[in-house]
Order: structure tokens, then C-alpha cells, then sequence
């Protein structure tokens, strides 16, 4: 990704909370300082900066150390497949399956970062949320109605028809 002020290849990215919704920067280290040193004398994230630190955070943050730390992280590469960080960061696809393992720690950051949770919950369709489990049901009782029309087991077959019509009218 590049920085919002230059070409260069944005290594911060920050998300400000201001107001109703949130704003996010994508700077360069050299932009970001710029941002940063700005904001602070301002006083916006003065404040928070501070009240971070005082709850036990790292004590002093350093842009220097930060961007090092991350080019550092950007070299490193996967011994099967060969994506570095860098490229899993740039593109947000993995390589194989054992990125999972070598990027462990960095790949919850990143996931973290994005969703704001580790854990998928998953998407149902809005126009069907609440009945998709009666929907699977009536696949389930249809299927069965096939297996004892087949096994000219009728009585049963019967059984299954009244209740596929009685899911089917809940359903609408």
C-alpha cells in the first residue's frame, strides 16, 4: 500500500477516533513522524498517547525502532512456499498452509488488525438470516422422501411429505 502523501510503500497505518467514525492513515515513516509530531502539538492524540503509556504500555515509542522492527519482519520468508511478510501484507494472501505457522504471532496482528476480532463469525444472507436451518431441514426431509419413495416405504414417505408441506408453509 502507498502512503496518502507520496509514492513511497506505507509502513503505518493509523486509525484515528475522531468524531462518528473512524479515519484511517496510511503514511510512510517519514510522513508519519511529520503526522504524529503534528497531532501532538495540536494536543489531539497527546492525551491518548499519554494515557497509553501510563496503563503499562511500552514506555517510549519509537518511530526509528517501529520501522526497523517491521522491515526486519518484511525480509523474513516462508522456507516452503517463499512469501515473505512484506508480500502476505502487500496482498493479504497466503502462500501454503505453514504461513499460518511461521507468521503465527503476526498474522493474528494483522487479522486483528483489520477485523478487529481473531474469531470468524461468519455472514448469512440478510433476506434469509433467521431461517437457514429450517431451510437445510427441508433439503434434509426432501431427500428423505426421495430414499422412501424408492424404498416404496409409503407410509413413511407420507409422514415426510406432511411435514416438507408444513416447513413450507412457515417458510412462506
Amino acid at each position: 500500500m502507498k502512503c496518502q502523501k507520496c509514492n513511497k510503500e506505507a509502513t503505518f497505518h493509523i486509525s484515528e477516533l475522531m468524531g462518528s467514525e473512524p479515519k484511517e492513515l496510511h503514511l510512510c515513516e517519514e510522513h508519519a513522524r511529520e503526522y504524529l509530531n503534528q497531532s501532538a502539538i495540536q494536543g489531539k492524540m497527546a492525551g491518548n498517547l499519554n494515557a497509553m503509556l501510563s496503563q503499562g504500555l511500552p514506555q517510549k515509542i519509537s518511530l526509528n525502532k517501529a520501522a526497523k522492527e517491521l522491515q526486519e519482519l518484511d525480509q523474513q520468508t516462508c522456507s516452503i512456499c517463499g512469501i515473505s511478510f512484506h508480500d502476505l501484507r502487500s496482498q493479504g494472501c497466503l502462500g501454503c498452509p505453514h504461513d499460518y505457522e511461521f507468521f503465527g504471532k503476526q498474522i493474528d496482528a494483522f487479522i486483528l488488525n483489520i477485523h478487529g476480532v481473531y474469531e470468524h463469525t461468519g455472514k448469512v444472507p440478510v433476506r434469509k438470516s433467521g431461517n437457514s436451518q429450517e431451510r437445510m431441514l427441508l433439503i434434509k426431509f426432501r431427500r428423505d422422501l426421495d430414499d422412501a419413495v424408492q424404498y416404496e416405504d409409503y407410509e413413511r414417505a407420507s409422514k415426510l411429505r406432511d411435514k416438507i408441506n408444513s416447513l413450507e408453509r412457515e417458510l412462506g
